[in-house]
């Protein structure tokens, strides 16, 4: 029996899609402690928005307004993945030339990661998980695409993914692992849009949030083999304070 090699390193990253813009800085988590979320913006002075930001995610998505929102154009393709354990996700790095077009703007894909439970809510009820994929562009506007999961069936394209999931401060690769980012998403492409913040430190504003209409599903054991690593890593719902939620026809 051939098994997949493996290319390990040992990783100290930064959390969640905050790495990519910001970098290491003063260490939190999700429980309930002092390092908690209600202290996020006790830990850093550069985690001050955690507190004081008027556009904080995620959100309870409630009475969207139906508009006229641009297509959600993915330029996804096979790719060579890097899964990393962070410490407070896991965390797939992908290369460069995956890319999301909305309206005028051009978005690199820089990552995917997960919560569980689901970050962002429909009319208070949140999701068994999500998958956040987070994009950038070329002017340094971050784009994420939320999407829903459920518990049903197992995903297979996800299935490489949960099949290696590292442990704390690893980020691997595994011999000829490619995974494809367009399977991974529903086939309605409705979404939901909105402007947000990082949800993990420092809370950064200015985030344009696209959460996807339609769920997507994992297997229990898949869901189960992540909560074994990550029980409960979603930052608390924040206040609307009055945005206007925009949904696509």
């Amino acid at each position: 029996m051939n098994l997949p090699k493996l290319s390990l390193t040992v990783a100290l990253a930064a959390a969640g899609f905050a790495a990519q813009a910001q970098g290491h800085a003063a260490h939190w988590n999700y429980a309930h402690g002092h390092e908690g979320p209600a202290h996020w913006a006790e830990l850093d002075h550069a985690f001050e928005s955690c507190a004081k930001g008027a556009n904080q995610s995620p959100i309870d998505i409630r009475k969207a307004v139906k508009a006229d929102l641009p297509t959600l154009q993915f330029g996804y393709a096979e790719a060579v993945p890097t899964i990393v354990n962070n410490g407070h996700t896991i965390q797939v790095n992908l290369p460069a030339g995956l890319t999301l077009r909305v309206g005028d703007t051009t978005y690199e894909l820089l990552q995917f990661h997960f919560h569980s439970p689901s970050e962002e809510a429909l009319s208070g009820k949140r999701a068994a998980m999500d998958a956040h994929f987070v994009h950038k562009s070329t002017g340094g506007e971050l784009g994420v695409v939320a999407i829903l999961i459920q518990s049903g069936k197992n995903n297979a394209a996800y299935a490489p993914v949960f099949a290696h999931l590292p442990r704390q401060g690893e980020s691997i690769q595994v011999e000829g692992l490619k995974l494809n980012p367009a399977a991974m998403l529903p086939t309605d492409k409705g979404y939901y849009a909105f402007e947000g913040s990082l949800t993990t430190p420092p809370c950064s504003e200015g985030v344009n949030w696209m959460v996807m209409k339609q769920p997507i599903t994992l297997g229990a054991a898949q869901i189960k083999a992540f909560r074994r690593l990550f029980n409960a890593n979603a930052r608390p719902i924040q206040p609307q304070n009055g945005r206007v939620i925009r949904e696509s026809n």
